[in-house]
């Protein structure tokens, strides 16, 4: 499977639940954003991380695994977003000590966290982003969908399973279709990146 690299666009507050921020990634060669629901603690960690002015006094957790591992010579060389699983992100560190390579699993706020840190690329599947990417195309955002397994688009990963709710107080699968292609819409328009992949992921059980 190829590797499609990504960048990261920004964090943003999510609209949806409290404490909670969706991070932005961005593909390299296109046009389409993956949006990952982190917590606070790793929003805060990877805005330190982007933000190069701003060092904190005592080193935060993934500071000081970076200082760890460069005490022991042990090199992130990347981080890839390799699985998508019931709207849960998994990645993985690809580390290097000694010329010998090991794989580390972690969650994806963590691994990209750390990737900041080490200035190390990130990449995920192309099957992935296929599923779980949303893209700019004629003015308006559509969604890829895999024919084969659509229900596995992004739902609430790092957020234990809490449940999305739209401005009312009711869950996204009491809206009609049309209802759903306008909420995505107006979501994309307002750059609430989190609340569209909500959205998209209810549009894509339906069709599945």
């Amino acid at each position: 499977m190829s590797l499609v690299k990504l960048t990261i666009k920004g964090i943003s507050y999510s609209q949806t639940q409290n404490g909670a921020y969706a991070l932005i990634l961005n593909e390299v060669d296109g046009d389409r954003k993956l949006p990952i629901v982190i917590g606070a603690f790793e929003a805060q960690s990877i805005a330190i991380a982007l933000e190069k002015e701003i060092k904190p006094p005592r080193p935060m957790t993934h500071d000081l695994f970076k200082n760890f591992a460069d005490r022991f010579e042990i090199i992130v060389k990347q981080v890839i977003i390799h699985k998508l699983v019931d709207g849960v992100f998994y990645s993985s560190l690809i580390c290097e000590r000694d010329k010998i390579e090991e794989i580390i699993d972690a969650r994806t706020s963590d691994a990209i966290a750390l990737a900041l840190r080490f200035c190390a690329p990130i990449f995920t599947y192309k099957n992935i982003l296929d599923k779980a990417g949303i893209f700019l195309k004629s003015n308006s955002f559509e969604t890829e969908k895999d024919a084969d397994d659509a229900s596995d688009v992004l739902s609430n990963p790092e957020t234990f399973g809490m449940e999305e709710t739209n401005q009312s107080g009711q869950t996204y699968s009491k809206n009609s279709i049309p209802e759903l292609l306008e909420l995505l819409e107006a979501a994309v328009l307002n750059e609430d990146y989190e609340k569209a992949a909500k959205v998209r992921d209810e549009i894509s059980k339906r069709d599945s």
